[in-house]
């Protein structure tokens, strides 16, 4: 079954003094299991051998190249067939899941293999299961953080001061940690956007700052489901950020009541939750 690749979520559009509601379509994340069959024909395992978040569409392709990637095949020739699993427990699993036969020739060893972050708290097998589990181990964030629209626009400018890997190579995700008045608290890089914000995490517990309450975030690129959940679980107010959110970023950050902004460019940006704590803002929009 055909899975969308993007969805339609009202945002509140802020262009200096003004601002206006407008749909808006955002990538969609979910997750896609990886179920593995192996052994010889007349004794063959099935088991579940990895999560991973994407945007539906070329599902078999992803799980070839992740398969390469792994090292668990070294060419598509030793799988024996490839397809999404239709024998599902639940109608909302059907088309997040991929079933990989392995030719019996192959040597696979499932322990050396196996993702640890397979239950991770981090992933479910969908996304509304992994936001109710959050919702069990984690309270909405906090309610303090007020922030003028002006600083919003002005946060990716500060960040790049404090970029000076970037400055050099222009290949590095970066995560700023600001206070209500701008002041930069911290700023981290690095090649992955999930490693940069536990950095900045990091820096706050071991600077006595945590949890991240009345703080909040600037991400360099996209912000995918995992960050929001990284944020939330770290107790931040706001996520700002250069590129856009996924679907079920936007998701998690309403079951949060955290704030999510994006596309920060040319002296404009989109509230996707949370518009209450951006000051200055003309519209009353419950976004």
């Amino acid at each position: 079954m055909s899975q969308p690749r993007v969805q339609t979520h009202n945002t509140l559009r802020v262009e200096g003094a003004e601002s206006h509601i407008r749909p808006d379509l955002l990538a969609v994340e979910s997750p896609l299991i990886i179920k593995i069959g192996f052994g010889a024909m007349e004794d063959r395992k099935l088991e579940t051998l990895a999560l991973t978040m994407r945007t539906p569409g070329q599902d078999l392709e992803l799980t070839l190249g992740w398969l390469i990637g792994e090292r668990i095949i070294q060419h598509p020739e030793q799988v024996l067939r490839i397809t999404h699993c239709e024998d599902v427990d639940k109608p909302e699993h059907r088309g997040n899941v991929v079933r990989v036969e392995l030719k019996p020739t192959v040597n696979f060893d499932l322990a050396l293999h196996r993702r640890n972050t397979l239950t991770s708290a981090s992933c479910g097998i969908c996304g509304t299961t992994s936001i109710e589990q959050l919702n069990e181990t984690c309270a909405p964030v906090a309610d303090q953080l007020r922030v003028d629209a002006g600083l919003i626009l002005r946060l990716p400018e500060i960040q790049l001061a404090s970029q000076p890997i970037f400055s050099h190579t222009g290949g590095l995700h970066a995560v700023g940690w600001f206070n209500p008045e701008g002041s930069c608290l911290a700023v981290r890089e690095d090649i992955g956007r999930h490693n940069a914000l536990d950095k900045v995490i990091g820096t706050a517990m071991q600077s006595g700052q945590f949890p991240l309450s009345n703080t909040l975030l600037l991400l360099s690129g996209r912000v995918g489901f995992e960050l929001v959940q990284k944020a939330w679980r770290a107790g931040c107010e706001m996520i700002a950020a250069i590129g856009a959110p996924s679907s079920l970023a936007v998701e998690t950050a309403k079951a949060a009541n955290m704030t999510l902004v994006g596309f920060i460019r040319g002296g404009r940006y989109n509230v996707y939750h949370g518009a209450h704590r951006i000051l200055s803002q003309t519209s009353t929009s419950n976004v």
